[in-house]
């Protein structure tokens, strides 16, 4: 089954996200995303209270920059909700805006690099490991978790271009596609991380969330239209999908056939009723995705 999730955007301001995510929680969707934007709201923060509010969603937080987090930070917080709520989170990680990591001063000179350092440690404190680690940007002298989570955590990476999608498949457990792909691309990204896997010798699965741009309502197409212009994207993206229930269940197919595992709808930036918006993906939306 096609996995299908919604994200509390961080325009909304985080009194909201209670109400929001109680009923995501009580409607039956399976998963609430999050997003560090920066300067908006705190990923980590927002998905415990998401968690202790709920009792079955699932919460992901797509995505924490990683030039703004220690790992060791990352890895504490990461297991620290996945024993309090087990099997009910999910971490992405990723380079950041590189505008907004340059606005606090930790933009790093070789973006992949950091991934690839941050993704490999991360992994390794999670799973329990000792790590003493020398590299350009993460360095750890004999680090363990004293409270390491029973399961593993899936960690997924944030990717779009081709080196950071072949990382993603080396060494990550998923990867995250943004609400500009459409289903050309994420075959595209499919094939890049499983190049990336293969070099790895990884067989493990690997999980594709894809972001999918979506309003409903009378108004639908020129909220839709309205923020594809403004995505400050050249040319924008054209990719998302305006209308009912039908038409928006269609689009997520689509998606998944491509390969997409979980497909979470975007809402615009102006969603006049995110009330509304929860319950149409919940109720409406999911009965009709496979």
């Amino acid at each position: 089954m096609t996995g299908l999730g919604a994200v509390f955007r961080p325009q909304l301001p985080p009194e909201r996200l209670r109400a929001l995510a109680q009923l995501a929680d009580e409607s039956g969707l399976q998963e609430l995303w999050l997003w560090e934007d920066c300067f908006l709201e705190g990923g980590i923060s927002a998905a415990s209270a998401a968690l202790a509010w709920t009792e079955r969603l699932r919460v992901g937080v797509g995505l924490l920059p990683v030039p703004l987090r220690n790992v060791a930070v990352a890895a504490m917080e990461a297991a620290t909700l996945e024993r309090m709520f087990p099997g009910r989170s999910v971490l992405g990680v990723g380079h950041g805006v590189q505008s907004w990591m340059g606005q606090v001063g930790a933009r790093a000179e070789s973006p992949v690099t950091l991934l690839r350092e941050y993704l490999d440690a991360l992994r390794a404190l999670l799973r329990g490991e000792r790590l003493t680690t020398d590299g350009r940007y993460v360095r750890l002298d004999g680090v363990a978790l004293d409270w390491p989570p029973a399961e593993a955590v899936r960690i997924l990476a944030g990717a779009t271009g081709p080196r950071s999608l072949r990382l993603s498949g080396e060494a990550a457990d998923g990867t995250i596609l943004t609400a500009a792909t459409a289903p050309e691309g994420v075959r595209r990204a499919r094939r890049l991380i499983d190049e990336g896997r293969e070099a790895a010798g990884r067989t493990d699965p690997h999980h594709v969330v894809v972001y999918l741009h979506t309003a409903t309502g009378p108004d639908a197409a020129a909220r839709l239209r309205a923020e594809m212009e403004a995505s400050g994207e050249d040319p924008p993206p054209e990719h998302g999908v305006a209308g009912d229930a039908d038409a928006v269940a269609e689009a997520v197919q689509r998606l998944a056939e491509a390969g997409a595992d979980t497909v979470v709808l975007q809402p615009t930036a102006d969603e006049p009723d995110p009330e509304a918006f929860i319950r149409f993906a919940a109720r409406d939306v999911r009965p009709l995705v496979p």
